[in-house]
């Protein structure tokens, strides 16, 4: 016979003088459950798997009844403390408690609610819960049960976290309020929790509770709590009275679903809006938000007149925190929209006039994107000062990535990038983390780093199918058409350029289709076609075109000039470089005064300015921008017949665009270095014989990291991790994770 029996103290006791075999049953191993869970509810989300893994800590039922649950619910528990249980978990967990005195129930059912784990707190709220004496004697049955721990310093802590859900779930909604209300009480000194039990504990509407709780709900976005800011506008909104209001708070609700990558509750949330309820402002908010989740068509700069009236208004009436994430929402559209004038201006007047605009991280990276011309200097100013003082949360940093990226100053963009993708991991926030990736590896590719950009844009790309991100897939498409460009994988670059063109076309998104251009145009140089290279990338310059970009201008200047004297099409280089030069002077964005000084130093055809575009400062950080002035002086050197000159010149643009994986320009580099009568082998590449994710993996493992923090890291399983590694080994000819480390040191 196999007999079962719950653990206890008493079990045990039992068991010890039976002296029958044991065979206890563990929790699952945290891989396994990963694979149990993507069975049985393979639609969820990286973010809300993790949270059914953590809440189920391993039992197998509760993987596979609370992953069903999770998946009917969309991810809508409204506290993070809780998550919806199937009839039959409920039924389980609550069992372990039906047979305690109905004291310690109570006191169970405290415990559950509270936010704390202080057991003397949980005491005091029992007692205003139920009359009598209550003390700690009450918990003993549940701790020889097992089913709490109390350690020395009397914090409570339930043996497995679902029980926590289940006592909730179980209880009714008029216990649960009583339980709240208790807690309030309880917590008084403390206004963030209290409020927190007020908002559980009311009954009906209450304007004045749904204003303090969206105020929790901005402390805890500020602070980074995504999910906190999430449940707190949700009940705010729950609570609200003023119709208006409501429909704000649930907007800032989807937002923050947004930031960790919930798109089942952003539609959710999306769908209880009102729109004829909304001001102004917040109607051109929805229709935005419509657009992205509900791909209701693209309105472009249409809504942005609107928006400014709505900014305005917030900046008069001194609401100063809601002004700057109007604003915030706003400055990606303006800067992708070409946006007339004047409702620029006003935007960038009203985020200017804002109280410490010249400090707060967000707004300098909304200038940036608003004007990023007129205060692209003042900007770049502030944003190295913000760097240096090292003081911006990972969702500034990200804020400030984009900004950079806005001005051309893509060094200075990657370290925003690479902090904020850090922290973002570190919160599970993957719905930015998602756009950090794709934007850091667009970044990397206007950079020349074709291997950068290729192992960032996997994942990225990944995640926007994770999370949803629709509206970033094309752009994570152009990245990797784009990485593929520069390697030479001319085919796969034209692939995504038609797949993304598809979407961007109908959708009318016209001012994105620049990126589209910019793709077409660097797969044609790497082609070695330069007149069709020309055709694609002219178009960002013609303001009659659809294509047509101001801001995409900056970083592609070097390549324009490169397809322009391939095709003998000088005249409009010039008319190009007479109209940016001046632009260049206000806003010193490093790509576009690199992009300048090398058209110039085309167009002059002559050693002294090689010579002086090959001294600027701004090329210490752009090794590609070096090594293609050093490849087009040493081509001049050696069509002047001086050889000798040109080799070193040669050899050092194509060791660069080796190492950055530009492989197109780096045998452009050796068929030149062949001419002046030496040969350089291609390198082995890592790239060739390694997908991008493999790459990522071995960068990491050959930091040092563990296979489990590897797999923490990308959002995947120790187990996949060592597969990876398995495979990666016998394709590399080594055997070791030091070898691997040599491996790609030696691959640069």
């Amino acid at each position: 016979m196999v007999l079962t029996a719950r653990d206890g103290e008493d079990v045990d006791r039992r068991l010890a003088v039976a002296a029958l075999p044991e065979v206890r049953l563990e929790p699952l191993p945290r891989t396994d459950a990963a694979v149990l869970l993507g069975r049985v509810a393979p639609e969820l989300g990286p973010a809300l798997a993790e949270r059914v893994l953590e809440h189920a800590a391993g039992n197998p039922l509760g993987v596979v009844e609370l992953g069903e649950a999770v998946a009917r619910a969309g991810g809508a528990a409204l506290l993070p403390t809780w998550l919806p249980l199937s009839t039959r978990l409920e039924r389980t967990f609550s069992g372990l408690v039906a047979e305690l005195p109905a004291q310690t129930q109570e006191l169970l059912l405290v415990a559950a609610l509270d936010d704390g784990d202080d057991l003397d707190e949980m005491l005091d709220a029992c007692r205003r819960v139920l009359p009598g004496e209550v003390g700690p004697d009450q918990i003993e049955p549940a701790v020889t049960s097992r089913l709490v721990q109390v350690d020395d310093r009397f914090r409570v802590r339930f043996r497995h976290p679902l029980l926590r859900s289940a006592l909730y779930q179980a209880a009714t909604a008029a216990q649960r309020r009583r339980v709240h209300a208790a807690l309030a009480e309880t917590v008084a000194a403390d206004p963030e929790r209290r409020v927190w039990h007020r908002a559980a504990a009311a009954s009906g509407p209450d304007e004045a509770l749904a204003r303090e709780l969206t105020e929790t709900a901005r402390r805890a976005g500020r602070r980074q709590a995504a999910s906190i800011a999430l449940a707190a506008f949700e009940r705010a909104a729950r609570l609200s009275e003023d119709r208006a209001a409501r429909g704000r708070r649930l907007l800032a609700a989807v937002e923050a679903a947004s930031e960790q990558g919930d798109a089942v509750t952003a539609l959710r949330l999306l769908g209880e809006v009102e729109e004829r309820d909304l001001t102004q402002t917040d109607r051109a908010w929805y229709g935005m938000m419509r657009e992205v989740y509900l791909a209701t068509g693209w309105t472009g700069g249409d809504r942005l007149s609107a928006f400014a009236e709505g900014v305005e208004t917030m900046c008069r009436d001194g609401d100063t925190e809601m002004a700057v994430e109007s604003v915030l929402a706003i400055c990606l559209r303006v800067y992708w929209s070409n946006a007339d004038p004047e409702t620029a201006a006003r935007l960038l007047a009203a985020a200017e006039s804002l109280d410490g605009a010249a400090d707060d991280p967000r707004l300098v990276a909304a200038v940036a994107q608003l004007a990023p011309v007129t205060r692209g200097a003042w900007c770049l100013e502030r944003m190295l000062a913000i760097r240096a003082e090292d003081a911006a949360n990972p969702r500034e940093q990200y804020e400030l990535g984009m900004g950079a990226s806005a001005l051309g100053a893509c060094s200075l963009a990657a370290s925003f990038y690479t902090a904020a993708a850090v922290g973002l991991r570190a919160q599970g926030r993957l719905g930015l983390l998602c756009k950090v990736l794709v934007s850091h590896a667009m970044n990397a590719a206007y950079l020349g780093d074709a291997r950068t950009a290729l192992t960032l844009v996997v994942e990225g790309e990944q995640l926007t199918r994770e999370t949803r991100e629709s509206n970033w897939a094309p752009t994570a498409w152009m990245v990797t058409g784009f990485a593929r460009a520069l390697r030479g994988d001319v085919d796969a670059a034209r692939e995504r350029a038609d797949a993304a063109e598809a979407v961007l076309l109908p959708a009318g998104k016209h001012p994105l289709l620049a990126l589209v251009r910019q793709l077409r145009g660097v797969a044609a140089l790497a082609a070695g076609r330069p007149e069709e290279a020309f055709r694609e990338l002219y178009r960002v310059f013609d303001p009659a075109d659809n294509s047509y970009h101001p801001y995409t201008q900056f970083m592609l200047v070097g390549h324009l000039a490169d397809a322009a004297v391939g095709c003998g099409a000088l005249a409009e280089l010039r008319e190009v470089v007479a109209a940016l030069t001046p632009v260049a002077r206000e806003c010193r964005s490093p790509a576009l005064l690199l992009g300048v000084g090398y058209a110039r130093a085309m167009l002059a055809d002559e050693a002294a300015a090689f010579e002086t575009a090959l001294a600027a400062d701004e090329l210490v950080e752009w090794s590609f921008e070096r090594a293609r002035l050093q490849h087009a002086y040493g081509a001049w050197l050696r069509r002047q017949r001086r050889a000798a000159d040109s080799r070193p010149l040669l050899r050092a643009a194509a060791a660069t665009f080796d190492a950055l994986g530009a492989t197109a320009w780096a045998d452009r580099s050796r068929a030149e270095l062949r001419a002046s009568g030496e040969t350089l082998r291609r390198p082995v590449d890592l790239a060739q014989s390694l997908t991008p994710q493999e790459i990522q993996i071995s960068r990491l493992a050959a930091e040092g990291l563990s296979n489990k923090e590897i797999a923490e890291r990308l959002f995947l399983s120790p187990r996949t991790i060592s597969t990876h590694l398995y495979r990666i080994y016998p394709k590399l000819g080594i055997k070791s994770r030091g070898e691997l480390a040599r491996v790609l040191a030696g691959a640069g």
